[in-house]
C-alpha cells in the first residue's frame, strides 16, 4: 500500500483523476438522495407556519448559543423515543431555516418541549435555572425579561423565510410586527387577528406574565411553547405503528 501510495503521488494526473473519483462517489452519496426527497419527506396536512413572535424568539435562541447544548432531533433509538417522546420526523423542520437538530447534549433534547412545562416555569428556568433544576450547569438569562424585543424589522425576517419557501402569504408579512405584540397581549384588539392568520391552535397569552410590555422573554417562551406542536404527524404515525 505505501509503495501504491507513493506512486499515485508521483502521478499528477492518476492523482488528480483519483481525487476527482473520490469526490464523485462523495458528491452521489449527497446529492442522489435530494432527486427522491418529495418522496421521502412526510406529508403534513397541518403544518403550521412560526408567528412573528416566535420567529423572534427562535432568533433569541441562536443568538444565546442554546443550540450549542440542546438538539432538536430525537433519534429512532428506543431510549430517546422512551425519554422524549416519538422520534423526529424530517416535515416537521420543513419551515427551520437554518435546522436545529444538533447533536452535543449538555442539556435535553427540547425537540418535543412545547407544552411540557407552563409559561411560569420557563420564566423561571431562564432568570435562574437553579431555581427549579437545582443541578442544571445551564447559564443565566435574566436580562431577557429586561429587554425589550424589536420588532420593526419583523416584516423582513418573514420576507426572507418566505423567499426560502415558508408560505407567509402578504397579509402576514404585512402585520408581523403588530402579530407579535399581539400574541403576548391576549386582551388586545390584534389578537383576534393572531389568531385568524396563523391558526386557531396558536397561542395567544402574556408569556413572560406582563401582557402590557413585550420582552424578548415573551418571544423566547412563545418558540420554546411551539416546539414539537407545529404538527401531530409524529404523534400520529406513533399511534399508527402501534395499531
Amino acid at each position: 500500500m505505501p509503495t501504491f501510495h507513493r506512486r499515485l503521488e508521483r502521478n499528477a494526473i492518476g492523482f488528480v483523476l483519483a481525487i476527482i473519483g473520490v469526490s464523485a462517489i462523495g458528491g452521489l452519496v449527497e446529492i442522489a438522495p435530494l432527486f427522491t426527497i418529495h418522496e421521502t419527506v412526510e406529508k403534513a396536512p397541518d403544518m403550521r407556519v412560526y408567528t412573528p413572535l416566535e420567529i423572534a424568539g427562535r432568533h433569541i435562541y441562536m443568538r444565546e448559543g442554546c443550540y450549542a447544548c440542546h438538539s432538536q432531533m430525537i433519534r429512532t433509538l428506543r431510549d430517546e423515543v422512551e425519554r422524549y417522546g416519538p422520534y423526529s420526523l424530517a416535515v416537521e423542520s420543513q419551515y427551520d431555516h437554518p435546522m436545529l437538530w444538533g447533536s452535543k447534549r449538555t442539556g435535553p433534547d427540547i425537540a418535543r418541549l412545547g407544552g411540557k412545562y407552563s409559561d411560569a416555569w420557563h420564566v423561571a428556568h431562564l432568570i435562574n435555572p437553579r431555581d427549579v433544576v437545582p443541578e442544571s450547569v445551564m447559564p443565566r438569562y435574566g436580562w431577557l425579561q429586561r429587554n425589550r424585543l424589536r420588532v420593526d424589522d419583523l416584516d423582513r425576517h418573514l420576507a426572507a423565510q418566505r423567499s426560502l419557501g415558508v408560505p407567509y402569504t402578504d397579509e402576514m408579512v404585512a402585520n408581523a410586527a403588530a402579530d407579535a405584540a399581539a400574541q403576548a397581549s391576549p386582551d388586545s384588539p390584534g389578537a383576534a387577528g393572531v389568531a385568524e392568520r396563523y391558526g386557531e391552535a396558536t397561542n395567544v397569552r402574556a408569556f413572560d406574565g406582563d401582557p402590557a410590555r413585550l420582552t424578548e422573554m415573551d418571544a423566547l417562551v412563545a418558540y420554546l411553547q411551539v416546539l414539537g406542536r407545529l404538527t401531530d404527524a409524529a404523534h400520529q404515525q406513533a399511534a399508527s405503528a402501534e395499531e
